[in-house]
């Protein structure tokens, strides 16, 4: 069954749209008569029901007020910006810096028990080095054509908030696709540097590292996108144009039963280490 990773975003979307369309009817008016009581076109209400339009905050009071409801403007506006919180553009995410990004999630993961990380393109953040990091987070910002280019700085406080994994009370499950130790993100020291620190990492008693080789046979599932899952109330998904926050339970049920199909296929211990030494061999 494929992934629709927004999804769980547009749900949240069609729950606001769905109150909205109910407080017009509710209120006897037709799509044109609640335009124009709130002076713009019809069409603007029927993207908006349709939830093909996010409102805004004053569009959602204009809304409310139109329809006799100013009560529940305040509820629905924190409601819709919930659900537009679930789908962010890494442009809008970027604009305060890669730094800024880095730091606005330490306090979650200090909050999470239980970290499921699924990788197939990337030694996973929380196991990163800064070198390595320098050099994802060098591309991103050429990529984005950022005006600062703070990935340095960016890639020392992705390592600091990776110091969670020595605090007690939390627990790491990796995979990684094999061939994400063969990319060259970062010149030949910095890769070889990350993937002795993937031969350390793997060692401690908190972390689970798998392995899922390129020759497996028979593969349950193919190779997803990046996913991770924080406990069992949340998964967020790294798509090129955004960062999409999954709360749907049906939603997260299946990344967690593709997590664990794909945990079946991963090797471990000895077998994994194997792996990451042919990487770094490779390397030479």
């Amino acid at each position: 069954m494929p992934f629709s990773p927004s999804s769980s975003a547009q749900a949240a979307r069609e729950v606001v749209a769905q109150r909205l369309r109910d407080l017009r009817k509710g209120a006897g008016l037709t799509v044109t008569e609640l335009a124009s009581r709130c002076s713009w076109h019809h069409a603007k209400t029927s993207r908006i029901e349709n939830a093909r339009t996010a409102p805004s905050a004053t569009d959602i009071r204009l809304w409310c007020r139109a329809a006799g409801a100013q009560d529940q403007a305040e509820d629905l506006i924190v409601q819709s910006l919930h659900a537009e919180s679930m789908y962010t553009e890494w442009r809008d995410q970027v604009r305060s810096g890669l730094k800024q990004l880095q730091d606005s999630a330490v306090q979650f993961f200090h909050d999470t028990r239980l970290f499921r990380v699924y990788s197939s393109s990337l030694v996973p953040g929380l196991l990163q080095t800064e070198g390595y990091a320098a050099g994802i987070l060098g591309i991103s910002a050429r990529f984005r054509d950022l005006p600062v280019d703070d990935s340095a700085e960016a890639a020392r406080a992705r390592v600091d908030r990776s110091r969670v994994i020595h605090e007690p009370g939390h627990r790491f499950v990796f995979l990684v696709e094999e061939a994400a130790l063969h990319y060259q993100i970062a010149d030949t020291d910095a890769m070889a540097a990350q993937l002795g620190y993937l031969l350390t990492a793997g060692a401690m008693p908190q972390v689970s590292l798998g392995i899922i080789p390129t020759a497996a046979q028979e593969r349950g599932q193919w190779p997803r996108e990046t996913f991770h899952v924080y406990d069992d109330t949340l998964v967020s998904v790294e798509l090129v144009s955004a960062r999409v926050k999954i709360t749907q339970p049906s939603e997260i049920a299946l990344y967690l039963k593709a997590f664990e199909q794909m945990r079946s296929m991963a090797v471990y211990g000895a077998d994994a280490r194997a792996l990451i030494l042919k990487a770094i061999e490779a390397l030479n």
